[in-house]
C-alpha cells in the first residue's frame, strides 16, 4: 500500500438517504431529504461500485468495515446488500478481511434479511429505547402507530438466526428519568450484552433545546445509576460502549470514539448520491467534501477542509474546558452539542458538560482500579 493513504477513518453509508419507515420526533436525519430535491433516493450501481472499490484501496490495515446506516439502511432492499457483499468479493485483496455492520430499526426484518445477515456476519445494531412504554414514546411509524412490538419481533428473528447484534438507546427526556428499568430491561428481558447510549439533544435557537431532549443533569444521573449497577452485577458479561471507551482512556489508549477524541474528522458520511460530508452530524452544504464519481475517496478524507474541521474541535476549546479535571475523557464531546458558553461566557461549552463532569468524576476511582488491575494481568 501506498503511503500517501489517509490514517484509518470510517464512513457511514446511506444507501437510501435519509428515507424511513418510522416517524421518530426526534430523528434529526429525516430532513435531509430537502437536500437533494428530486431524488429516489437510492444509490446507484455505479456509486455503490465506486465506493466498495475506493474504500477497499483505501484501507490502511487487513481489515476494512463498511458501515451501513440511514434513515433505514433495509429499505435498500435485500438484493442491494447481496449486491454489497458480492462487490466486496470481487474487489477484495487476498488477506484482506471485510466486515459489515447494519443498524435498522428492525421493524421489516424476516427470515430472509436474518439468513443473509449470518451467512455474511453482518454485525446488526438495534435502535430500541427501552421498555414498551418508554420506547413508544417518539419511536413511532408514520402513522403515529407505535413501534415496538414490531422492533422487538425483529430483534428475536435476529436471535434465532444467531445474528450478532447490539442494542443503541437513545436517551431524551421520557426515559432519562430511568435509568434502571431501561438497563435491566435491556440486560434481563432483551439479554442484550452489547449497548450504547445516545443522548438526543436538539438544538432550538442559540442555546436552547427541545423538551425531547436529555439535560446535562439527567445525562450525568442515568449513567451514574446505570455504571453502578454494571460495577456490581455485570462487569465482563455486559458491555456498555461509553463505559468501555472510558476505560481505554483510563488504561492510557485512545478513547476510539470520535466525541472523546482531541480531534475529529475521521467519521464521515455518503449520502445516496455519492456526496460524502464531513460528519453525519454535518451533512450540510459547508461540510461538503465531493462526490465519488468525480472524487477520489482517499483525496477526499485527506482534503485541507476536512483537517481543519477536525483540528477545530481541539482549537476551539474553550478555556473553561481546557482547564476541566476531566478534559482528557471529553475533550469537549462532540460539536454539534457545543453551543452554550460557559460561566465566565466563553462560547463553545458542551450543552451536556454538567453531565460529562459528573458522571466522569463518579468512576474515577473504579476506573483506576480496573486499569491497574488489566496492567497487572499484562
Amino acid at each position: 500500500m501506498s503511503s500517501d493513504r489517509p490514517p484509518p477513518f470510517h464512513v457511514m453509508v446511506k444507501p437510501r438517504g435519509a428515507l424511513c419507515d418510522l416517524d421518530c420526533a426526534y430523528c434529526f436525519y429525516l430532513d435531509k431529504q430537502a437536500l437533494f430535491p428530486g431524488s429516489a433516493f437510492r444509490m446507484s450501481d455505479e456509486t455503490l461500485d465506486h465506493y466498495v472499490r475506493q474504500t477497499i484501496a483505501a484501507r490502511s490495515g487487513p481489515v476494512v468495515t463498511f458501515a451501513w446506516q440511514g434513515g433505514e439502511p433495509t429499505l435498500a432492499g435485500l438484493a442491494f446488500f447481496e449486491q454489497v457483499v458480492a462487490l466486496q468479493a470481487r474487489h477484495r485483496p487476498d488477506g484482506v478481511t471485510i466486515h459489515n455492520t447494519l443498524q435498522t430499526n428492525a421493524v421489516s426484518l424476516d427470515d430472509a434479511w436474518c439468513r443473509f445477515f449470518k451467512t455474511h456476519a453482518f454485525l446488526v445494531g438495534v435502535s430500541l429505547d427501552g421498555p414498551q412504554a418508554l420506547h413508544d414514546v417518539y419511536r413511532v411509524d408514520k402513522g403515529g402507530r407505535p413501534t415496538f412490538e414490531r422492533v422487538r419481533h425483529g430483534l428475536q428473528l435476529l436471535d434465532r438466526h444467531g445474528v450478532e447484534t447490539n442494542i443503541l438507546t437513545t436517551l431524551h427526556a421520557a426515559n432519562a428519568p430511568h435509568p434502571l428499568e431501561v438497563y435491566r430491561f435491556l440486560r434481563d428481558e432483551l439479554g442484550a450484552r452489547y449497548l450504547q447510549f445516545i443522548p438526543i439533544v436538539e438544538r432550538v435557537g442559540a442555546e436552547g433545546v427541545s423538551t425531547r431532549s436529555i439535560t446535562a443533569e439527567q445525562y450525568g444521573a442515568f449513567l451514574i445509576a446505570v455504571f453502578d449497577e454494571w460495577l456490581q452485577n455485570d462487569v465482563g458479561r455486559v458491555f456498555v460502549q461509553l463505559f468501555d471507551v472510558a476505560l481505554a482512556v483510563w488504561y492510557g489508549l485512545p478513547a476510539g470514539l470520535c466525541i472523546f477524541e482531541e480531534t475529529c474528522g475521521r467519521a464521515l458520511a455518503l449520502e445516496h448520491t455519492g456526496d460524502l460530508y464531513s460528519c453525519d452530524h454535518f451533512v450540510e452544504p459547508a461540510y461538503h467534501l465531493g462526490r465519488l464519481s468525480a472524487d477520489n475517496l482517499i483525496a477526499l478524507v485527506g482534503d485541507p477542509r476536512q483537517a481543519a474541521f477536525g483540528t477545530a474541535k481541539r482549537d476551539a476549546l474553550p478555556e473553561y474546558c481546557r482547564a476541566c479535571e476531566v478534559r482528557f475523557m471529553c475533550n469537549g464531546g462532540c460539536p454539534k452539542d457545543r453551543f452554550i458558553r460557559t460561566p465566565a461566557g466563553e462560547p463553545g461549552l458542551n450543552v451536556l458538560c454538567a453531565g460529562y463532569r459528573t458522571f466522569f468524576n463518579h468512576i474515577d476511582a473504579p476506573m483506576r482500579r480496573m486499569a491497574a488491575q488489566l496492567r497487572r494481568q499484562g
